[in-house]
């Protein structure tokens, strides 16, 4: 089938059949973010030495079992995919160097995509820049290109990289060795600061570093976007594709901090509480750098306080390893940020980072939009419809988008229940912060502090496009499914296939996808990943997470579509997706089934409805104000025709 192009009309998606689009979808896959050969997955030993020669042909599946997946994922009611590939699954090879069998498969996933009805934006996907720094995303021969050395990363304590962190012998979870959702502190260590930091503001920061000619800022973003631009060409002119994510959850680095600050507390110069791990300041991230050992004060969680707060001291580098290769120099200090006095460490500069010509810096403003600016200008060079899915460094809580943003741009911006990610708990029906010793009782209380935070969210996009605003996808939300010490895997393990263990994951979901209704804005869950095990140490096959809507574990049945699938009843539900008018109430009782929903009719055409058997097994009664309907039970859909423009409802029951 083709699919309409889809552009914006404000903070709506419009297709080229005038009808407004809401996108309910997932990311695909978890596991993209690893090598299928050979096998990336974080549980399995490697020192990277193979990272010129990896394949990411598989990931997120074979194609002889892509048609599968993409039926289950349609008949779940999936009309959109937020397809995950790598820097590194493009050039891994070197410099210009793409895997061009790559790019054919990749090609080949677009289409069949289209095929089964869904709209696919790319996402260029990383996690604390690369899989030698504890996440994943860049190519490995960026290090040796700028002067770092990642085989020495870890000895030197400048990375959290679980592959050396994990003991493979003993095998499952180790949460004294390799703590849930410790990853995402790299962001702070120093391999990622300096990589950030050059990637975004090299031309500020360092001017005079030059890798191959050119400052290193404009070497690194131009083999970024010369990976994307390759894999564009192989999706020019497939009508599905809406266009390309700018960057997951981009760091800023070193940008706007003062060299020597700590946040251990908020402060003058950081209204927001702390976050667990190592305080960081810049100078002992540079320190650590050229070998130098730093004493770094440990945040942890006080329950009783209800805060994160200082825990003592951690020795960093006590073996003074540097990371900066033979031959090579730190760019900062040849900037004047710092000098090295014998065995110590002396701040030249402490605004550093913050002032530049008496200007004090502006992530968003002074990099983010440039760079948001060039990914326009690269992808609609070949496509000129494409829609750009911008994000913004996640950490930065309070930044809204440039006002100078390009036109044709979405917020894709990501939101999770933090607590639940990070505890991998959800209380309910009380549901507690141990961060903030915050309390919320009932489904409410907890669905409008949801509704709350999503609205926050949605209303940062109102400054894009110049003005007019723009539509909200939320790029990433979801849950981990180990919940309780994976206490669902144990129950399905001990022989019960039903539905309680997966009581508390249901509820959660569908409190998030009740915000999401009442928001009207669209969505891509975290996600669906073909390899996922029922196994602590494996999950998606990265650093321990688990959050697939799917695992092979509980395929229990080859000719059941939703055999595998996890907490079903949590989103696998009614949603209008496309709407001749403007959509103006949507929302389902998942309790009774009964789903309401309301649009503003503007002319022609027919609104289309999912209605899954899965929330009506006995079938459904449907009445239409202002409107006649004709039912497509086997595409588990309804479509409704206004008799004339204006206000029309839909009210579907369950028998």
């Amino acid at each position: 089938m083709t699919l309409p192009r889809l552009q914006i009309d404000g903070e709506w998606f419009v297709g080229e059949d005038r009808r407004t689009h809401i996108l309910r979808g997932v990311n695909l896959g978890g596991d993209c973010k690893v090598p299928f050969t050979p096998n990336g997955h974080t549980n399995l030993p490697t020192d990277f030495s193979d990272h010129r020669t990896v394949s990411f042909i598989g990931r997120p599946f074979p194609l002889d079992e892509a048609a599968e997946h993409f039926a289950r994922l349609k008949a779940w009611g999936f009309n959109c995919l937020r397809l995950l590939t790598t820097w590194e699954a493009v050039e891994h090879a070197g410099p210009v160097q793409y895997d061009e069998a790559y790019l054919d498969y990749f090609a080949t996933l677009c289409r069949m995509a289209d095929d089964h009805g869904m709209f696919v934006f790319v996402d260029f996907h990383q996690d604390v820049w690369s899989r030698m720094t504890g996440g994943d995303g860049a190519p490995g021969w960026l290090f040796e290109a700028v002067g770092l050395d990642f085989t020495k990363f870890h000895a030197a304590g400048a990375a959290h990289v679980m592959q050396y962190k994990y003991d493979f012998a003993r095998g499952g979870r180790q949460e004294e060795r390799y703590p849930t959702m410790t990853w995402s502190q790299n962001y702070r260590y120093p391999a990622n600061a300096l990589m950030w930091t050059f990637f975004f503001a090299g031309r500020t920061f360092c001017p005079d570093f030059m890798v191959e000619g050119r400052n290193v800022q404009d070497f690194l973003q131009e083999h970024y976007l010369g990976a994307m631009e390759a894999v564009a060409h192989r999706l020019k002119g497939m009508s599905n594709v809406m266009g390309f994510d700018s960057l997951n959850e981009p760091g800023s680095g070193y940008v706007e901090q003062r060299l020597s600050y700590r946040h251990v507390a908020p402060s003058e110069f950081n209204r927001f509480p702390p976050r667990p791990g190592l305080a960081w300041s810049a100078l002992d991230g540079l320190a650590v750098a050229r070998g130098l050992t730093r004493d770094i004060p440990d945040l942890k969680v006080d329950r009783q306080q209800g805060k994160v707060v200082p825990a003592g001291d951690v020795r960093v580098n006590g073996g003074r390893v540097p990371i900066w290769l033979d031959g090579s120099e730190c760019p900062f200090e040849r900037a004047g940020a710092y000098r090295l006095s014998g065995d110590s460490i002396e701040a030249v500069d402490e605004e550093f980072f913050v002032m530049r010509n008496g200007r004090k810096v502006d992530m968003e403003h002074d990099f983010m939009s440039p760079f948001f600016h060039r990914v326009a200008e690269r992808i609609r060079a070949i496509d000129p419809d494409w829609l750009l899915f911008a994000e913004l460094d996640a950490a930065r809580v309070g930044h809204g988008f440039p006002a100078d943003a390009p036109r044709g741009t979405v917020n894709a911006s990501h939101w999770y229940d933090v607590v639940t990610l990070s505890t991998k708990e959800f209380n309910f029906p009380v549901w507690v912060n141990p961060y903030s010793g915050r309390t919320l009782e009932g489904a409410e209380a907890i669905e409008g502090a949801y509704t709350r935070q999503l609205g926050f969210i949605k209303e940062t996009a109102k400054t894009l496009n110049d003005g007019t605003g723009a539509p909200t996808l939320i790029g990433e939300f979801g849950i981990p499914f180990d919940l309780d010490h994976a206490a669902a895997y144990k129950a399905w393990a001990a022989g019960d296939h039903g539905p309680k263990p997966w009581e508390r994951h249901v509820i959660a979901l569908d409190l998030m996808y009740n915000a999401l209704d009442t928001l009207l804005i669209s969505s891509t869950q975290w996600n669906y990943t073909a390899s996922n095990r029922n196994d602590q140490a494996v999950g998606d096959g990265w650093n321990q997470e688990d959050l697939s809507i799917y695992s092979v574990d509980q395929r229990g049945n080859s000719n059941d579509i939703n055999s595998g699938g996890r907490a079903l009843e949590g989103f696998v539900r009614p949603y209008a997706r496309a709407i001749a008018g403007r959509p103006l109430k949507m929302k389902f009782k998942r309790e009774t089934g009964a789903f309401r929903f309301v649009y503003e009719a503007t002319g022609e055409g027919e609104t289309e409805i999912f209605v899954p058997k899965l929330q009506y097994p006995n079938g459904f009664a449907i009445e239409v104000e202002g409107g006649d309907v004709t039912r497509r039970d086997e595409n588990q859909s309804v479509l409704v025709h206004a008799d004339v423009p204006g206000k029309v409802g839909i009210t579907i029951t369950r028998l």
